[in-house]
Formats: C-alpha cells, structure tokens, sequence
C-alpha cells in the first residue's frame, strides 16, 4: 500500500529542454533530485528535442524523472510538451546545462505563495571550469544573464531560470518556435496581459559560458537576426538599423566603467578581461548587423543556434 507521503500530488513540475547535453543532464538532473530530502513534492519532466540519441539511460539514473520527446525543433516547443504533461499547479523551467543551488525549488514555491505574483525568474551565474575565469567567462558573467534587469526593465524572464503558475501559462499560451526568441516573447505578452512578474532573489542557478568565441557568435548572431526582423518594418529601416550598428561598435568605451562597478567580478584582471571580450564582441556585432543590410540572411543565423 502506498503512504499518505507518496500519493501527494507534486506541488511543481520541473520543466527541463534536452538538446544532446547528456553529461551536463545528468549533472543537472543530480541538483534537482537530491533536493527531495526539504519535503516539497515535486516532478521532473525531461523533454528531448531531437538528440542524436535520446537520454534515456540518463534519466533511468534519476528516481522521478519523466522522459518525454518533441520532434519539433526548439527550446520553446520542447518546454510546451512538458507544460502540457505537468500535473502541478506551479511549473519551473531550468534547461538542460545549468546547475540548480540546494534551495532552489523550496526558493521557487515560498516565493510563489505570493498569490500577488503570476509567474518570475530567478538569478543566472556563470560556473567558471577553473579557478581563473576566461575572457568569456568574465564577459558572460556581467552581460550574458541579466536576469533582474529582464524582470524589471523588461517584463519577461529568462527561461533558463522561470517559475510560472500552470494556469498563468495555459492562459498566455505557449512558447514560440525557434524563429522567436521565446522568453522574451511569452514573458512580454504576458505582462501586456495584465500579468504581474517578480524577481526571485533566492532561486539561483549557474550555467557554464559558452566555449569558445565562435560559439558566442552564433549566439549573438541569433539575437542580431531576431532584432533585424523586428526593425525591417519600421519606417527607415535602413537608416534607423546603421545607426544601431554604430552605436554598438563604439559602445564598449561607455561599459568601462559598468564593468569597474560589477559586483559580478572580483579580479582587476577579469575585468580586463571581460572588457576586452565584449570590445571583440560589440565589434563583431556591428559587422554582422552592417552585414545583414546586404544578404538579408536571418533564417540561417537563427537556425545555426540550435546544437547539432
């Protein structure tokens, strides 16, 4: 016979998007399991989005977990499966590489008591490989996860670090697909919809930077596709985007100082570091801005994003 304790009905889903990360899954689903001794009920939903071999065995090595598979392409339709399936009245989206601190999920549902709150994010670090950060990971630290910022400036939170009621998001709809930047999105048209967002100073994860260089511009070059199908209709385009360009590539002599004051970063040297990154990045992505006037190309930029 079954206890009162295991028939209760979990009070969260967790939501995690798989893309051929298994080693990092695994770590993952490790942070989230071993948080089952605080007493909340919870489940956790893995939903594979197309990896070359599906993390079955991953999963199996985790009591709780839950595998499901969305063919669709996208971290937006993988996290609307495991929405659709979630039997919680809350639900927290974490993805596939990132690491959750110990108090995570009791952080997320003390929080979520506030009935005045419909759904929030949490903060989002960057875990260093080694004890001296790299220049991407000193850059990625102060600018990739501004997550307090996206809350409060900007109405949306990232989905690498979401809790949202279940209601609240079968009410705003799902995530778009991969030709959307899909938090940004559903966050903003849930705010436009009354809404209201918070910001969970407690509920923290970390995530590795992105490996090398030209990994980080693929990323930026999804953003900077995604940004140009916005500006395409508004009038004078052309004029309003070169302008942008130019305000980017010299906008790193302004950071200097944002980077002095950042709480994000300890050593002198990594803030060298991090300024030096982003003055290659901001160049970059003025070129690839300038770059997009001319072959148009935002299909292939959003789609090189998505892991092979």
């Amino acid at each position: 016979m079954l206890s009162s304790k295991q028939i209760q009905p979990p009070r969260l889903s967790i939501i995690v998007p798989h893309l051929n990360e298994p080693e990092d899954l695994a770590r993952c689903l490790d942070a989230l399991t071993t948080q089952r001794t605080d007493g909340t009920e919870y489940e956790i939903i893995v939903v594979d989005n197309g990896s070359a071999e599906p993390p079955r065995a991953v999963c199996a090595g985790f009591a709780g977990v839950r595998l499901e598979i969305e063919p669709l392409p996208g971290p937006g339709p993988a996290r609307n499966r495991g929405a659709s399936v979630a039997t919680a009245p809350l639900l927290a989206f974490i993805d596939a590489d990132c690491i959750a601190e110990p108090s995570w999920i009791h952080a997320i549902v003390k929080f979520m008591d506030n009935p005045a709150i419909d759904f929030a994010g949490g903060d989002i670090k960057i875990l260093s490989r080694e004890d001296r950060l790299t220049a991407i990971e000193a850059y990625e630290s102060v600018y990739s996860y501004r997550a307090q910022f996206y809350v409060e400036r900007q109405g949306f939170a990232a989905t690498g670090n979401m809790a949202v009621r279940t209601e609240v998001f079968r009410a705003v709809g799902p995530f778009g697909g991969i030709g959307s930047m899909e938090d940004t999105e559903w966050g903003q048209r849930a705010t436009r919809m009354g809404y209201r967002i918070g910001y969970m100073v407690n509920a923290c994860v970390s995530t590795p930077s992105c490996k090398s260089f030209a990994e980080l511009v693929r990323r930026w070059d999804r953003h900077v596709a995604h940004e140009y199908r916005q500006f395409r209709n508004r009038k004078n385009p052309t004029l309003i985007w070169t302008a942008r360009s130019l305000a980017v590539a010299v906008s790193p002599a302004a950071e200097a100082i944002h980077i002095l004051r950042s709480d994000r970063l300890d050593r002198l040297r990594d803030r060298w570091s991090a300024l030096t990154c982003l003055t290659c990045i901001r160049l970059y992505r003025a070129w690839r801005m300038l770059r997009l006037l001319i072959d148009q190309n935002t299909d292939t930029l959003i789609a090189g994003w998505n892991r092979k």
